[in-house]
Formats: C-alpha cells, sequence, structure tokens
C-alpha cells in the first residue's frame, strides 16, 4: 500500500472508517435485533478455505454503500473473511457516490454498491474490473402512519411522488448522491417533478440517519428496504408503497454489484485480496450467510451470484451487448427472474 493510502485511511482513523455511516438514534450494529447464521457455528456453510495466510499487504479497503453497513450485514461476513483469508478488512460506509470517488482515487481496494448506472460509467472509464452481481432487495416508500399525503397502498412510485408534492407533504431526501439518492432523483424524473420547497428536505446523511430524521418530523422518505427492517423497531414508519418484492414497481429494484479497483490504474491496490473478498462473496458460504442474514425475524437481502444459466451482463455495462426488449429491458426482466426465484411467496 502507498504511503498516500496509508496517509488517507490515517486521517480517518480506525474509529471513523468503521463508524462513518453511523446513525443518530440507532444503536450498534454489533448490539442490533439481526442474527448472523452463516450455515453453521463458525458461520461456514463448507468449503471455504482456513488459515490460508496473508494476501497481499494484508489489508483490503472496501468502500460500501451505507446500507450494507447500517443493517450490520457486514459485521456478519467480515469475520468470516478475515480468519479465512488473513487479511484485515477496512470499511469506509459512505453511500454510492461517494464510495465510488474514492475509488476512483485510488483510495479502495473494492466496492460494494447498488447503482448499476453508476457502476457502468465507473467500469467504462477503465477504474474497475470484475464485476459480480452479489445480492438484491428493493427500495420502498415509506412515511407515517397516518399518511397525510394519501399514497398509501399506490401501485405506481411515480404516482406516489407526485401526490406527495401536490400535496407538499414533508419528504427528506437523502441528498447525498448515493445509491438510494439516485434512485430517489430517477423517480422524480420520472414523475416530472422537480422537488423544491420548504417540504422538501436534502439532509445529506446515511439512509440510518436519514430514516431517523424522517420519523422525528413525520415525513416521507425512500429506504432500502434492508435497512428499514434493521430499523423497524426503533423508528416511527410503515411502508406505504411496496418495491418488486412485494408486487411493487420494478423501478424501485434494489440491485448490488462488487467490483475490484483496477490495477493497471493504480499499482498500489491489493487486488489478489479485492479477488478474493469477490470469490468469497459470489461463492456457495458467502451466498449462505446473505441468505441467513435476518433482521427482525426478516430476511434483508436476497443472493444472486450463482445460477445454472450464464448472466454474462454482470460483467459488462447495461447495453453493451444485449439488445433492449419492447416494454421491460433485459435487467428488468432478469430481476423480476430473480424475485420469482429467491423471494418466498409469503414474504
Amino acid at each position: 500500500m502507498s504511503m498516500q493510502r496509508r496517509r488517507f485511511l490515517a486521517s480517518l482513523g480506525a474509529a471513523s472508517v468503521v463508524g462513518l455511516a453511523g446513525c443518530a438514534g440507532e444503536s450498534d450494529p454489533s448490539d442490533s435485533t439481526a442474527t448472523q447464521t452463516g450455515g453453521g457455528a463458525d458461520g461456514q456453510s463448507g468449503g471455504a478455505q482456513t488459515g490460508s495466510g496473508q494476501i497481499g499487504d494484508g489489508e483490503l479497503v472496501l468502500a460500501t454503500t451505507t446500507s450494507t453497513y447500517d443493517t450490520g450485514l457486514l459485521d456478519a461476513l467480515h469475520p468470516v473473511f478475515e480468519e479465512n483469508y488473513g487479511v484485515t478488512m477496512k470499511t469506509i460506509p459512505k453511500g454510492t457516490g461517494a464510495s465510488l470517488r474514492t475509488a476512483r482515487d485510488g483510495d479502495a481496494d473494492v466496492i460494494l454498491v447498488h447503482a448499476r448506472n453508476a457502476e457502468d460509467k465507473f467500469m467504462q472509464d477503465g477504474f474497475g474490473v470484475n464485476r459480480r452481481d452479489v445480492m438484491f432487495n428493493d427500495f420502498v416508500i415509506v412515511g407515517p402512519e397516518d399518511d397525510p399525503a394519501g399514497i398509501n397502498g399506490m401501485e405506481s412510485a411515480t404516482e406516489a411522488f407526485t401526490t406527495i408534492a401536490e400535496s407538499e407533504s414533508t419528504f427528506v431526501s437523502r441528498g447525498d448522491d448515493s445509491g438510494t439518492n439516485k434512485k430517489e432523483l430517477i423517480i422524480w424524473e420520472e414523475a416530472g417533478t422537480d422537488p423544491s420547497g420548504e417540504w422538501y428536505r436534502a439532509v445529506g446523511k446515511g439512509m440510518g440517519d436519514t430514516l431517523v430524521q424522517a420519523s422525528q418530523t413525520g415525513a416521507y422518505t425512500l429506504a432500502d428496504r434492508g435497512t428499514y427492517l434493521s430499523m423497524q423497531t426503533e423508528i416511527d414508519l410503515v411502508i406505504h408503497v411496496q418495491g418488486p418484492l412485494q408486487g411493487g414497481p420494478v423501478i424501485l429494484k434494489n440491485p448490488y454489484g462488487v467490483m475490484a479497483v483496477n490495477p493497471a490504474k493504480y499499482d498500489d491496490v491489493n487486488y489478489e485480496a479485492a479477488m478474493a473478498y469477490i470469490g468469497f462473496l459470489t461463492s456457495p458460504t458467502g451466498q449462505s450467510m446473505i441468505a441467513d442474514y435476518t433482521a427482525n425475524g426478516s430476511q434483508l437481502f436476497f443472493p444472486n451470484a450463482i445460477a445454472e444459466e450464464p448472466n454474462f451482463g454482470q460483467y459488462v455495462p447495461q447495453g453493451y451487448t444485449a439488445q433492449q426488449a419492447s416494454s421491460l429491458s433485459p435487467q428488468d426482466k432478469e430481476y423480476l427472474y430473480w424475485v420469482d426465484e429467491q423471494v418466498p411467496a409469503d414474504y
């Protein structure tokens, strides 16, 4: 690792590196109700190596969206990876946009994010290599139970956003260029609405903080289902518009991808460890741990890295080789296939 990257991490401090996404009013993820059941007493489901020795310089820097941190998922996965591969994880949870910028600057070895268009640009610009699908859930529109805008049960996310804007009901936006914020802006654009005014509040915070602020102010917000479910008992918000996991619109899909930083761009990245991490997340062991991870009795993420049918689209930017379908893009059809195959009928 270069002195530049070591100075970068040192400036963050050990506490801030793992705590950038800590949320006001939230409990520490290690104290959460999330369960970690990766397939056995040691968190393994078989097939993982043990005690393989140090890989690269022994430290792997992950830049990731806050939802993987706020839900506690990384607390379940990383100890197993560290033990099996002799690598110390340094996690920088700050949202997808900031994570991609961190990687562009050469200050991360691997990224785990959830904004496919931004991931594609990252790859097209030559900064990312060896992208893999990892898991998915969806987005939901949440708000106070009394539902002042009257959006409960709507089947269209754009209609719900339009109704919120027309009624000038308070809406809290993350406003941080995260994957969730990018999705929110897509919905506003599809709705033909430019949100502005006192009712629209961009807070520049992670998902956990945003949910807390929405709860405290009786506001609506867009949330990834995983973080919402992990905090459900701590906030006074309910789901008013479901995502595709519960039959809602496909625009609320939320797939996650992992990719290594291109060693041709930065020769000091820990590429070997990055590839080991990608292999771990997409292995039967990693996928089983993701599937088994729950909070408040609910599964938060659905693994999608392993499939009998090859999915070449995950390796290259969308549309690079595939023809666009008439009503749904190949990526939307693929996402709905994942939902049909992985999500229980009674979820």
